[in-house]
């Protein structure tokens, strides 16, 4: 039986080695591998062996049908091969099979509304500043008038690391680190990610993304922070939208207010969107506090400024009509293929 074993074995190789298609490989295939094949007819005669002798010749039957296996796929291999530099030489293209076309990716949301608010500044005469994600608390409330009982220092609110840092809260750090290296006048924004310790819920997420926006100069007031921000509410929501501020209190700003915008999808008339009010929140603003220019050596006397600050994920959340900001993150990819039609 072990000489039958090595006549196949060596047919095989034969008969594989001798096909010059992939028609005849499926012939050799069906002989040797077949439900009525020669290796097939081998694993039938085992019960016409001793018992004892079973074990040893299935366990060389399974090596005969491995081999002839790996012969089948490296001949198949060999003989695709050879067509394809058949092809090349010969230049034939087979003109009716299908196109090939690349997946076409789209910017996320929050990139496009990113990008879209930074025009609008940079139109308006703003330059972008950039800064780290991790800072200390100097940067991040010392320098903004942020006193030491505040609740947003406390650890349910702030990732603290080791040695006095934390993960900025706020893209208020890019502005204090501004205002360092440069005199004034100073007319820049600050996109990038802020982490607080916020459960992730429709409106909350311990991630998100903030543009601030800061103004130094001689004779700055409160009537060109409102300028900015009508400016800013009419390029990102149309001419027809109408901002208004609010009194509110933040530390670095004084007076400070909060920044409200017509509803967008009632216009102002009262919807569910707005609750009946006829105006979204889109963030907050103010006059810089005097106390903040002269931590960072600024005085008071000469220069003044405003800040503001949006939310993008807030913004993404307006522009396209999207009810959870988790929805966001995600990664669905049939809500970001929505996007990859969106001019960018």
């Amino acid at each position: 039986m072990k000489e039958k074993l090595k006549e196949v074995a060596a047919q095989a190789q034969t008969d594989i080695a001798a096909c010059s298609s992939i028609n005849d490989l499926l012939n050799a295939k069906a002989r040797y591998l077949g439900k009525k094949s020669l290796v097939s007819n081998l694993y039938g005669q085992l019960r016409e062996l001793p018992e004892a002798d079973r074990p040893a010749f299935g366990q060389l039957l399974n090596e005969l049908k491995a081999d002839v296996e790996k012969m089948l796929k490296q001949r198949e291999l060999e003989l695709k091969q050879a067509g394809r530099e058949q092809q090349d030489l010969s230049g034939f293209q087979d003109l009716s099979l299908p196109g090939i076309y690349p997946a076409r990716g789209a910017l996320h949301p929050l990139t496009l509304v990113r990008r879209q608010i930074e025009d609008v500044f940079i139109g308006l005469g703003f330059e972008i500043a950039e800064g780290p994600d991790i800072d200390d608390e100097f940067h991040n409330f010392d320098a903004l008038n942020t006193p030491e009982d505040h609740p947003s220092r406390n650890l349910a609110d702030t990732f603290y690391l080791e040695n006095g840092y934390l993960l900025r809260t706020q893209t208020s750090t890019v502005q204090v680190r501004t205002m360092e290296k440069y005199a004034p006048p100073i007319y820049i924004i600050s996109p990038g990610r802020c982490y607080r310790n916020d459960k992730p819920d429709p409106s909350h997420s311990p991630v998100f993304h903030q543009v601030e926006a800061l103004v130094v100069d001689k004779g700055i007031s409160m009537a060109d922070l409102k300028d900015t921000l009508q400016n800013f509410a009419q390029i990102m929501f149309g001419q027809e939208v109408r901002s208004r501020i609010r009194p509110h209190f933040f530390p670095f700003t004084e007076p400070s207010a909060e920044i409200d915008i017509s509803c967008v999808n009632c216009q102002g008339q009262g919807c569910r969107v707005c609750k009946n009010s006829g105006w979204l929140e889109l963030g907050g603003a103010g006059m810089v506090d005097p106390n903040v220019f002269k931590i960072l050596g600024i005085d008071p006397e000469i220069y003044s400024g405003y800040a503001l600050g949006v939310g993008v994920e807030r913004i993404a959340m307006l522009k396209y009509n999207i009810p959870d900001m988790r929805i966001l993150f995600e990664n669905d990819v049939r809500m970001l293929r929505q996007f990859s039609g969106v001019l960018q």
